[in-house]
């Protein structure tokens, strides 16, 4: 029998997760507020490798490991603990996460180590669960959890939870821009006022690029605003992206500070991204494709 050293490492790719649009559309009793959103992934991420141990240990790497730390607040580690509370089995593995995503920065950085981990740990241990108990884990994790864990265009609602897949969209890429910033995402929420926005999920397939843009022009994100309130710098970034040649669409990701253009090809995305970086070389800047 082969025993859990024996057994081969495993590494896994944790993309960038971008709100396409991102309507605020209620807040529960609890304070929980409801969403409706357009959710993709980019070619961009963090990336995971699990091998065998008899303990739990995280190794941070890359760029962005001194803005982490491996402790227990971690959530590569609290998703780790979790699985391994949900098996009924000790957590064994040795992590080390390549930290290339900005952190606390819109894009899902965290959620899509987490659901990584998940992922990656149920093939090192060799166990299975069904995926409504695996969303389960990940949303006990983080709202946002569910969806990397489906790690597909998908129309997310209620609070994270109520996922959809997307209307097949054509391909398209992507530039994202970061100021190395980090915004909290419940200061955000709570810097947002108003009336809540209806939802707008997309029905009509778009035939490329630019008609995805258009559609996308009629929905909005409403956490901006609170965003950029809190970090000016949002609307720096915002203008600069919108002012890059060929760019269809600027507009920020999540609860920020990350903002995105929406480019129709590779050529036109790598120039702007190119501009960006020139312009503003203490900016994180990322040009990747939507992943189908």
């Amino acid at each position: 029998m082969t025993s859990l050293l024996d057994r081969a490492a495993v590494e896994l790719f944790a993309p960038a997760k971008v709100n396409l649009y991102l309507h605020v559309t209620g807040k529960r009793a609890d304070g929980y507020h409801l969403l409706d959103s357009l959710v993709v992934f980019a070619g961009t991420g963090d990336t995971l490798r699990f091998s065998p141990s008899e303990t739990l240990s995280l190794t941070i790497e890359g760029p962005g490991a001194e803005a982490l730390a491996a402790d227990d607040d971690n959530i590569v580690l609290k998703a780790a603990h979790a699985l391994a509370k949900a098996l009924n089995r000790p957590a064994q593995a040795a992590i080390t996460l390549e930290k290339n995503l900005p952190v606390a920065s819109g894009i899902g950085g965290g959620s899509a180590d987490a659901a990584a981990t998940l992922r990656g740990l149920m093939a090192l241990w060799d166990a299975e669960l069904d995926d409504e108990t695996l969303a389960g884990i990940g949303l006990s994790l983080g709202a946002d959890l569910p969806v990397c864990l489906a790690g597909r265009p998908t129309q997310m609602s209620g609070i994270g939870e109520t996922l959809v897949p997307a209307i097949q969209l054509p391909a398209a890429w992507l530039v994202l821009v970061n100021p190395r910033l980090a915004l909290s995402t419940p200061a955000v929420f709570r810097a947002r006022a108003g009336d809540f926005t209806p939802a707008a999920p997309l029905t009509e397939v778009p035939v490329d690029a630019r008609a995805l843009a258009d559609a996308l022009v009629g929905r909005r994100n409403d956490l901006a605003k609170p965003a950029m309130m809190l970090e000016p710098a949002v609307k720096t970034m915002l203008d600069a992206i919108g002012e890059t040649e060929n760019c269809l669409l600027a507009r920020m990701s999540g609860s920020g500070a990350t903002c995105f253009g929406l480019y129709a090809d590779e050529e036109a995305a790598d120039a702007a991204a190119d501009a960006l970086a020139e312009a503003y070389p203490d900016w994180w800047v990322s040009p990747a494709p939507i992943l189908s």
